[in-house]
C-alpha cells in the first residue's frame, strides 16, 4: 500500500454520466490485482483521511483505468480533471478475486457500474479460460461493455437484450453453464447479489462477489465498512480489509 500523487492522462465519456479515467501510476499498475481497489482523495481541500474507493477497471502498461459515474460532488471533481492534473492515490487495497481455482469457465455477472472490476479480469484471463459475461442495467444507457467479451445483456426496461435483471438472464441461459466447471464472479447492487446468492446455493455454483460500501480510510482503521459474516465469531468482516471480494457463502447480503 502506497500513497502516490499521479498525473491524469485522459478522461473519456463512455455513456450517460459514465466516465473512464486513465492515470499514469506504474507503482500501482505493476502490483494491482483484479478486484482490488484504490482510494482517491478527490480534492486538496478535502480531509486526506476521507477518500473515495474505486475499483481498478483495467491496467495497460504503466496506466490504470478507473470507471465511475457522476453521482455527487466528489465524482464531479474527478470528471473535471484535465490531462496533467495530479491525483492523490492510496493503494493497492483489499483482496481481489481468486483466479487460481480449478475452473475452466469464468462467468461474470455485472449490474450497471458493477462491471467496473471486470475489464482487468478479462484482460488477465485472456484466452486461458472460457469467459461468459452476463451484463445488466436499468436501460441500454446503463450498460458498460468496455473491456468485456462474450456478452449477454438484459435491461430492466427491455430497451436492449432481454427484459429483466441480470440474475434472471443467467437463469434463462443456465444451459450455457450446465456440465462445465464454472466459477461465477459478480459485482452490482446488493439486491442483485442477494438474488444471485440464492441462485448459486440452489445450483451449487461457486461464486465470489465484489461488495460495495462507503469507506473512509480504506484499510480497516475507521471500522466504517462492516458486512455481516456467516458463522464467524466476530460476526462481521470489514469490506476494505477482508474484502471487497468475498465468497458469496461467507457473507449475509
Amino acid at each position: 500500500m502506497q500513497i502516490i500523487k499521479a498525473p491524469v492522462d485522459s478522461v473519456t465519456k463512455l455513456e450517460n454520466n459514465i466516465l473512464l479515467l486513465r492515470i499514469f501510476v506504474p507503482e500501482i499498475a505493476k502490483t494491482i490485482y483484479p478486484g482490488q481497489f484504490i482510494n482517491i482523495r478527490v480534492s486538496d481541500s478535502t480531509n486526506p483521511l476521507l477518500r473515495r474507493p474505486f475499483s481498478v477497471c483495467d491496467v495497460e502498461g504503466d496506466y490504470i483505468y478507473i470507471l465511475f459515474n457522476i453521482y455527487g460532488e466528489g465524482t464531479k471533481l474527478l470528471a473535471n480533471k484535465k490531462p496533467g492534473d495530479m491525483i492523490d492515490l492510496l493503494g493497492p487495497l483489499g483482496h481481489g478475486f481468486n483466479l487460481t481455482n480449478d475452473h475452466d469457465t469464468v462467468v461474470i455477472a455485472a449490474g450497471g457500474i458493477g462491471s467496473a472490476p471486470f475489464p482487468f479480469m478479462t484482460r488477465i484471463i485472456g484466452d486461458s479460460k472460457e469467459i461468459i459475461t452476463f451484463l445488466g442495467g436499468r436501460s441500454k444507457h446503463d450498460l458498460i461493455t468496455y473491456g468485456l467479451k462474450n456478452i449477454l445483456i438484459s435491461t430492466d426496461d427491455g430497451s436492449m437484450g432481454s427484459k429483466g435483471n441480470v440474475v434472471e438472464l443467467i437463469k434463462d441461459n443456465i444451459n450455457l453453464l450446465k456440465g462445465k466447471n464454472i466459477m461465477i464472479f459478480a459485482c452490482g447492487p446488493n439486491t442483485m447479489l442477494s438474488a444471485l446468492k440464492v441462485f448459486c446455493l440452489e445450483n451449487n455454483f461457486n461464486c465470489e462477489v465484489s461488495t460495495e460500501c462507503s469507506m473512509a480510510c480504506g484499510f480497516g482503521i475507521c471500522q466504517g465498512c462492516p458486512v455481516e459474516a456467516v458463522n464467524r465469531p466476530e460476526q462481521y468482516y470489514l469490506v476494505c480489509k477482508d474484502g471487497p471480494v468475498f465468497n458469496i457463502r461467507d457473507i449475509i447480503i
